[in-house]
């Protein structure tokens, strides 16, 4: 079976795409309320537990209840923040952000937070997702008010700012209804907290005891990192507003229901990280077990992609009896700077980032387990490295269904010409990526290893069907796979 897809939604502008062949989360964010401390170094180090969700710019805006301050550029948190920058943001409120661009160029002018003045004051606004209606939203902004970027959050921050009438907490939920896609947004005036979710819930956001004061964050794994105590999610819908009264929250009444992104088990999420009360470790444990189930492999070893890969791998062995290896050493450091490789070292592709431990590998026959398979060069180059390092076959196991449909609600997901999924079918992948058997995981089975109803997930980047309120803005937007 062959598929032929060509074509983008028109409103949806991906990030042109570099050598790398992965999945890309939009962007972490984070928000401290503690009244008499200084919170620019726990922010700091809280952002820092989200540099996987993001790595091209980061910021951090603190208020000390009168004026907002902020810095931000471009870069990673190490490369941006400096103890004496630190020094220079004291306050007790926070927002902060960490940036990997979907919509809206990487360019420092995108970096968050984004500083918007208002009738009410200034306020910092730090957003993780993506919205589909927002060329309808810009049409609403008064002319003096229509962002000079191509960002959708910069155009929700203006929303929020050009409403008339109102505090920020009314207009905070008039925007949300206008609003349709992704967006967890950590919100900052200078003297009040705000985090709110789209009324899906597809992007995480959760909520945690920090001291006598509170906490937002994308992952539970941020709050931990600097000692705050996990309370639960922001609901989907949800305004959740902290100041000197204390915490109160509202929801935002729509008709839409849940639909969170089955990719934050699968890939985005560190694997420490809770999630709908479930450690995404054991999810993806779970993963390589039905894996083994659904496809099992007459194999001496198994072996995962570290690090996203490893709790699979090591569900696989268990399930199987298979015993597992470490077959790769990462280089955690490469990709982790803004020297990019020239392109003869380029050519040498994954060598880059993967070495084999060729004394695990020479003579056997592997399992390999990886969490995905995007554009499929990355794939090919492992298997081709097992193969040079001595394995005698590698049957390669993907942990979730193949991905045959871009995403629109704040995943860096290439266009339909770039999914190798969206224009073979399984056994041409196998054969491009030159592997002795190539099984994905079934819809069934990924649903199985989340522990959540189907109908709580957005799966629209392996079905084509996006959650409701949301897949008819792009019907005859997009142009779907067609059975050849």
């Amino acid at each position: 079976m062959a598929f032929l897809a060509r074509g983008t939604w028109r409103g949806y502008q991906p990030k042109p795409q570099d050598s790398e062949d992965a999945v890309h989360d939009a962007c972490g964010v984070c928000g401290i309320y503690a009244p008499g401390e200084r919170v620019a170094r726990a922010t700091f180090f809280a952002l820092y537990a989200l540099q996987h969700r993001g790595q091209e710019s980061a910021g951090i805006a603190i208020s000390d209840g009168v004026k907002l301050h902020c810095h931000k550029d471009m870069g990673l948190l190490s490369q941006i923040f400096t103890e004496d920058i630190l020094a220079k943001l004291p306050g007790y409120l926070s927002v902060g952000h960490t940036r990997y661009s979907t919509t809206g160029s990487s360019v420092v002018y995108n970096a968050q937070p984004l500083l918007t003045p208002s009738s009410l004051g200034e306020f910092a606004l730090a957003h993780n997702g993506n919205l589909v209606n927002v060329a309808e939203l810009r049409e609403k902004l008064p002319d003096s008010l229509i962002p000079t970027s191509n960002s959708d959050s910069d155009v929700i921050a203006r929303l929020i700012s050009s409403a008339f009438e109102g505090d920020i907490e009314e207009r905070v939920a008039r925007v949300m209804q206008q609003c349709i896609g992704a967006f967890s947004i950590v919100l900052a005036t200078e003297r009040q907290l705000f985090g709110f979710r789209d009324p899906w819930g597809v992007r995480p956001l959760c909520i945690g005891k920090y001291g006598s004061g509170w906490m937002f964050a994308s992952e539970s794994c941020a709050l931990a990192t600097v000692g705050a105590e996990f309370i639960r999610e922001v609901e989907p819908g949800e305004i959740v507003v902290i100041d000197d009264a204390g915490v109160h929250t509202r929801t935002v009444i729509t008709p839409h229901k849940a639909a969170h992104c089955v990719f934050e088990y699968i890939y985005f999420s560190r694997p420490d990280t809770v999630y709908a009360g479930r450690e995404l470790y054991l999810a993806r444990y779970q993963m390589g077990k039905e894996l083994a189930k659904e496809a099992p492999s007459d194999a001496d070893v198994v072996m995962g992609v570290p690090d996203s890969a490893t709790a699979a791998a090591i569900g696989y062995a268990d399930e199987s009896g298979i015993p597992y290896i470490e077959g790769l050493m990462k280089n955690r450091y490469i990709g982790r700077t803004f020297i990019h490789p020239d392109q003869e070292m380029r050519t040498q592709g994954v060598k880059l980032k993967f070495n084999p431990l060729i004394a695990n590998l020479k003579g056997r026959r592997v399992v390999l387990i990886d969490d995905s398979i995007v554009r499929g060069t990355t794939t090919r180059q492992l298997v081709a490295l097992l193969r040079r390092s001595g394995a005698e076959q590698v049957h390669v196991r993907i942990t979730c269904p193949p991905m045959r449909h871009p995403c629109f609600l704040g995943v860096d997901v290439a266009t339909y010409d770039q999914l190798i999924a969206a224009n073979m079918s399984v056994p041409q992948i196998r054969e491009t990526i030159d592997a002795d058997s190539l099984v994905f995981l079934s819809e069934g089975g990924l649903v199985r290893a989340t522990a959540r109803d189907r109908n709580d997930l957005c799966m629209g980047c392996f079905t084509g069907v996006y959650p409701p309120g949301i897949d008819e803005k792009l019907e005859g937007l997009v142009r779907r796979p067609i059975e050849a």
